[in-house]
């Protein structure tokens, strides 16, 4: 199988989605692979690292499209590349399908199999894709809140940590799961006071045996939020319904119980956004300002730490990649039920229900597209 990796083309993105290492295991196994020429050089790995370990460079992305049987990428096809995808050709990344219906139906309608990285998942019921990535955005997510609290850059002037005689800030994390956790880890870290809320019980349980003493947890509700939030500090979104849109935990009304110059942090801007007044943003414009409040709504926050996200997320990857190249489609999604959870479309059918509900589209059975 040839597997094509083209260069990332999404603001300020310079992971790449296969390392020299993920090659060498590929091409061992009698697979070819075609790179993009430069595809890692914002992480300092050349072109040459890649020949080395017996890779074919290509110098445009349009050889990478137009050969490649499977190609790999870290973030979603953006517009200019949906015309160099055929029919049948099998693309595996991050899709999040629920924050756009035109990425959506303009899937569709090249008839391309699908797998996203996002509803993959694992023995555990985890999604061991989402999880490196989700890990890493966590931790950002209080180094772009704390940022951006500063006067300088337009919040109140907070820091995060307080000094002595002076209180810290308070950080209200929405979301005990991967990235919250994460979240609260760093923002207890750096002295903040921190409340995490969540509506899993068993979880709150978890988190309050295992947080320090500056991290408190509380049941997730309209009135508990809205009780803090004149309180509050920084704001970081951190939930998750795998493959369906984010839920919406804050009204705009909500916005006007903040202090003026507060930080809203969505992590979840990937699946829609869980704050009403959420629009995607990119790293060159990160924020905005709606209500006298901040919104950083980075859709790529990883790509900020672009080697260290390069290299967690690979080390995840590689595993299933080697499975799909090794039995191709639709034998990988065959043999290995957690690939098949991973397949959200196919032939111009959508065979994930979330991404069906979201936008009313047929769902069809998984069945149907293995069967083609």
């Amino acid at each position: 199988m040839l597997i094509g990796v083209p260069k990332e083309i999404k603001d300020q993105e310079f992971r790449v989605a296969v390392v020299p290492a993920g090659v060498q295991e590929l091409v061992a196994r009698g697979h070819k692979v075609l790179v993009q020429s430069g595809a890692g050089d914002g992480i300092g790995i050349d072109d040459s690292a890649y020949e080395r370990v017996g890779a074919a460079i290509a110098p445009r992305a349009r050889e990478v499209w137009e050969r490649a049987d499977l190609i790999v990428k870290v973030k979603e096809p953006l517009e200019s590349e949906w015309p160099m995808i055929r029919r049948g050709q099998v693309l595996f990344t991050y899709f999040h399908f629920a924050s756009s219906r035109e990425l959506t139906e303009a899937m569709l309608s090249t008839g391309a199999v699908c797998i996203a990285y996002e509803t993959v998942t694992d023995v555990h019921g985890t999604l061991p894709l989402l999880t490196p990535m989700s890990e890493i955005a966590g931790r950002l997510s209080v180094q772009q809140g704390a940022k951006y609290l500063e006067k300088i850059n337009g919040g109140r002037g907070t820091l995060l940590g307080g000094v002595p005689g002076v209180k810290p800030a308070r950080v209200m994390i929405l979301g005990g799961g991967i990235v919250g956790t994460n979240a609260a880890k760093i923002a207890a870290g750096m002295g903040a006071q921190v409340t995490i809320l969540d509506v899993n019980l068993d979880r709150l349980r978890y988190l309050d045996d295992i947080m320090p003493a500056n991290c408190m947890t509380l049941y997730s509700n309209e009135f508990n939020i809205q009780d803090q939030l004149p309180m509050v500090d920084v704001v970081i979104g951190a939930v998750l319904r795998t493959g369906a849109r984010a839920p919406r935990l804050m009204k705009r009304d909500y916005l006007r119980l903040l202090p003026r110059g507060a930080v809203l942090v969505d992590v979840a801007i990937d699946q829609g956004g869980c704050f009403e007044t959420s629009r995607p943003t990119t790293h060159s414009h990160p924020i905005y300002e709606e209500e006298g409040i901040i919104h950083y709504c980075v859709t790529n926050m990883p790509g900020a730490v672009a080697r260290s996200s390069t290299f967690a997320l690979t080390n995840a990857t590689l595993p299933y990649l080697l499975k799909i190249v090794g039995s191709g489609f639709p034998g990988c999604c065959r043999n290995d039920l957690h690939l098949r959870n991973g397949l959200n479309m196919a032939f111009g059918k959508v065979v994930y229900p979330a991404v069906a509900e979201d936008f009313a589209l047929p769902l069809h059975a998984v069945e149907e597209v293995l069967a083609q």
